[in-house]
């Protein structure tokens, strides 16, 4: 089994953990370029800033150790970081611009379903391989051999909340309240909805309402929720989004339970919902609280780097940039023809199995998606807490 290495003592490379730095001083020779396709403004920035974060770290780091040595060639990491505003449109053109201009060899992100599954066309049709940190829609993968992730799949996530929900709250009812024109909360709140009637019954989703992106006020819906007789409300939005809602349901006299997913993972979330969220519970890829070992090392250098604790989708980048070194290391030579070393990086991180990262243990399946557990974690005091994890 792979094991996570020290994230800050990477002559630990030099030792053999991964084969791949070359001892010494500097690296010379060519470099390794990664895109870097984020979503640095818009909607999500704290998504976007903290991926960046995440893979510089791990740049810097390997490259101060030496670089990477395949074969008897000694390589640098080069990022090349593209901003896609966390939309369709920006994605692909992204994407397009980093593999056709900048002849990147791999990208990591977008993290953003509605970014990835998009971008995941365009790298798939251009033959490069792509990693999302992030994206947990299937879409983004589905029947695209050079398309891969890091954080596990809605189909996945979705029974596990509305599982927990049940047990922990004695639930038969649930609500929904979800951003239907983005790929990622309407992908997890039809896969919700799909779990909890399978437990309860078709009709136990007593309310299923929608609003689109960018709105605010979601008054109207959050009415008819509290008009019914559900007892927890599932809304799987992202951090920016959470704090509204939260606060609109309890002005509006809503008490029941509201839980959500990995998109609430994000410190932001705690500074913008306060104590309107304690109690709630959200599924996610880890946690900071409580961390060991090279988990708790990583949380540690980016919060010296960044004053802020990483959220998950800084964890889950700092595991898509082990996973790219796992694939070249697989690939073992880089021949300089572009298109022959891109298909040979896509093999590599094909075959790789029983990886485990500071997010958990993984191993790909055939359509490039990591087989790993889900954490449950409770928000108490304004802090995110371990509860339970839950694996396939």
């Amino acid at each position: 089994m792979r094991k996570a290495y020290s994230f800050g003592v990477f002559v630990m490379l030099c030792l053999g953990v991964f084969s791949l730095a070359a001892c010494g001083g500097g690296s010379d020779g060519d470099t390794v370029k990664i895109g870097l396709n984020l979503e640095l403004t818009g909607s999500i920035p704290k998504v976007g800033e903290h991926s960046r974060v995440a893979a510089e770290m791990f740049a810097e780091q390997m490259n101060e150790a030496g670089g990477i040595q395949l074969g008897d060639q000694t390589y640098t990491i080069e990022l090349v970081t593209e901003d896609n505003n966390g939309t369709a449109e920006g994605a692909t053109g992204v994407a397009n611009k980093l593999i056709t201009q900048d002849e990147v060899l791999i990208l990591v992100g977008p993290n953003a379903s509605v970014a990835a599954v998009p971008a995941g066309e365009v790298a798939n049709n251009l033959e490069t391989p792509m990693i999302s940190p992030w994206s947990t829609n299937p879409n983004t993968t589905l029947g695209r051999p050079w398309v891969f992730r890091a954080p596990f799949l809605d189909p996945f996530q979705g029974p596990v909340v509305a599982n927990f929900a049940t047990e922990q709250f004695a639930a038969e009812r649930a609500c929904v309240l979800f951003d239907i024109a983005s790929d990622y909360p309407k992908g997890l709140a039809d896969n919700f909805r799909a779990a909890w009637e399978e437990l309860h019954g078709a009709g136990s989703v007593v309310a299923f309402e929608s609003f689109t992106t960018g709105d605010q006020d979601f008054s109207a819906q959050l009415t008819k929720i509290g008009a019914t007789d559900c007892q927890v409300l599932f809304t799987p939005q992202y951090y920016s989004e959470v704090p509204l809602i939260v606060s609109q349901a309890q002005d509006l006299g809503i008490t029941m339970p509201i839980v959500g997913s990995d998109s609430w993972g994000d410190p932001q979330l705690l500074e913008l919902c306060g104590d309107a969220c304690n109690g709630f519970f959200y599924s996610t890829h880890y946690v900071a609280s409580g961390a060991t070992g090279a988990t708790k090392e990583f949380i540690d250098q980016f919060n010296a780097r960044h004053n802020e604790v990483p959220s998950d989708v800084g964890a889950l980048t700092w595991d898509s940039m082990l996973l790219v070194t796992e694939a070249l290391q697989n690939c073992g030579t880089l021949t300089g023809d572009l298109a022959v070393d891109r298909a040979c990086v896509r093999d590599g991180m094909a075959a790789i199995r029983d990886f485990e990262g500071i997010t958990g243990t993984m191993t790909f399946d055939d359509e490039g998606d990591p087989i790993k557990c889900a954490v449950i974690v409770q928000i108490q005091d304004s802090e995110v807490s371990f509860y339970e994890s839950v694996c396939p």
